[in-house]
């Protein structure tokens, strides 16, 4: 999945460029570190080794994975430049979860019914935060992306809401394996699902900022903070069943 995330990654800096030019000139290629060419390249082999990792864990794994990084692809292919760039990560976001238990396990997740709204609603929170991050680069560049065509604030209450049924949603539904834990009765997935909700809250805070640089922080907490649900799901879910 690391690698499938970073042949994502690569092509859309190298079908960015033109855009970053002059805008994010801390990324590679405008910094001059990186080629469009070069990471073009480094997407494809970054697919490969990613598919090629996937294989032996079986058909359905690697199916999965596919979907994921075709998500991925359609984002960086023309939808992230659209009204509808939410809708690749709220597609993909709840493959990686499954992703991960299928290949550890040859089996769907126990509590999928539950995992899957949540990680529509995360997938939904990320996209909009991402779109907020780049909402000045996205007006001068003339994209109508979700953020541009509602306004920074209107694109901040919503992506807080969307925060808040996350939050709600990954308390209410998260698995409970035994309380024996290490700190006050809570156990390690409860603890991860703790720091994740204080990052997410901490990131919605830091998006609600005037600068965008200090609105990608916040973008990058939320991000750690979903997986530190993710990772308390899944304990929860390994906890019950051992």
């Amino acid at each position: 999945m690391l690698a499938l995330q970073g042949s994502i990654g690569a092509l859309n800096d190298a079908l960015d460029a033109p855009i970053d030019s002059g805008r994010k000139p801390g990324k590679p290629i405008p910094r001059g570190l990186a080629t469009s060419a070069g990471a073009t390249a480094l997407a494809g082999a970054l697919l490969l080794v990613g598919l090629a990792l996937s294989a032996p864990s079986g058909g359905p794994t690697l199916l999965v994975a596919a979907l994921g990084v075709g998500c991925g692809y359609a984002y960086d292919l023309g939808l992230g430049r659209m009204a509808v760039s939410w809708l690749p990560l709220v597609l993909a976001l709840p493959l990686l979860p499954i992703h991960a238990w299928l290949g550890a396990t040859g089996a769907l997740p126990p509590g999928l019914v539950a995992l899957v709204p949540a990680a529509l609603i995360a997938g939904a929170c990320l996209a909009m935060s991402n779109a907020l991050v780049d909402l000045e680069r996205d007006l001068d560049a003339g994209r109508r992306t979700i953020a541009v065509q509602l306004g920074r604030r209107r694109a901040w209450l919503v992506h807080a809401l969307l925060a808040l049924a996350l939050a709600g949603v990954a308390v209410a539904a998260a698995p409970r394996a035994d309380r024996s834990g290490i700190l006050a009765g809570l156990s390690p997935g409860d603890l991860s699902m703790a720091l994740g909700l204080a990052l997410l809250a901490l990131g919605v805070i830091l998006n609600r900022h005037a600068r965008a640089s200090v609105r990608e922080r916040g973008w990058e907490l939320e991000a750690i903070g979903v997986a530190g649900l993710g990772i308390g799901w899944l304990a929860g879910v390994a906890g019950i069943g051992s």
